[in-house]
């Protein structure tokens, strides 16, 4: 079974370029078999990764729905979508990427998404670590019929909106009927200490904080380049403190 970490927070905060630490994390650190699933509709962490993504999950589910009779000639509806979800799998040495892509349309996708739900599922049961970068409404989490999160990251940057939509999140989670074993809060772009009124907040959510990550020129410089995080010195300071959480996170869910 694949122990799940999931990322969650309002756009902004920096959940992208945590989650592309994360992976930086397994990769260098050997922890693989690793996926890594981009189901925030504003794709970016393949960019983040130094990959370009051509094709998504969305992408597939639109173009069938545009002509659900294009199959070819002797083939299973099912067979062919598994055949094109395996064609948007991006392999790497180190890990996997899969891009969920656009929304939905108009129309009835309950018969695709159903086919590409269970194929990802199955798809996911060969990794031995999931990693997910979520949207802030966490759907596609909420889609999923295992409906389990080993370790929920939820990411603010310093400022209390960022950490209230942190709050509107944890309150959400019974609604979406996710069994979430553990949870942890990421302060992004942290100051060397944090305010008393941030640390009031953060107490009232009730989620711990388990990594504060630091200001740091190198993150900027990177993506201004277009260079993937997988390139950044070990010596970073967002490099050092999510490898930190990572070997703490790792003990939790084990």
């Amino acid at each position: 079974m694949s122990k799940i970490i999931a990322m969650a927070g309002k756009g902004g905060v920096g959940k992208t370029t945590v989650s592309a630490l994360v992976a930086r994390y397994f990769a260098k650190n050997e922890k693989t078999p690793l996926l890594a699933i981009d189901a925030d509709p504003n794709s970016n962490l393949g960019e983040t990764l130094g990959l370009e993504i051509s094709k998504t999950v969305g992408d597939i589910r639109e173009d069938f729905m545009k002509d659900p009779q294009g199959v070819p000639s002797g083939m299973d509806k099912t067979l062919y979508l598994e055949m094109l979800m395996n064609q948007v799998l991006i392999e790497q040495d180190s890990f996997d990427l899969l891009v969920m892509g656009r929304q939905e349309g108009q129309g009835c996708y309950c018969m695709v998404n159903n086919i590409l739900n269970r194929f990802a599922e199955e798809l996911e049961s060969n990794y031995q670590y999931l990693l997910v970068d979520n949207e802030a409404g966490m759907e596609h989490l909420s889609r999923r019929t295992t409906g389990k999160v080993d370790m929920l990251l939820m990411v603010t940057d310093y400022a209390l909106r960022g950490l209230r939509a942190v709050g509107r999140i944890n309150e959400m989670l019974s609604d979406l009927k996710l069994e979430v074993l553990n949870k942890g809060l990421i302060v992004n772009r942290a100051p060397e200490k944090l305010s008393d009124a941030f640390l009031a907040e953060t107490e009232q959510i009730g989620v711990p904080i388990i990594c504060t990550i630091p200001d740091d020129a190198a993150l900027l410089e990177f993506d201004m380049e277009r260079k993937s995080l997988m390139d950044l010195d070990s010596d970073s300071p967002a490099v050092m403190a999510v490898d930190h959480m990572m070997s703490r996170v790792k003990e939790i869910i084990v």
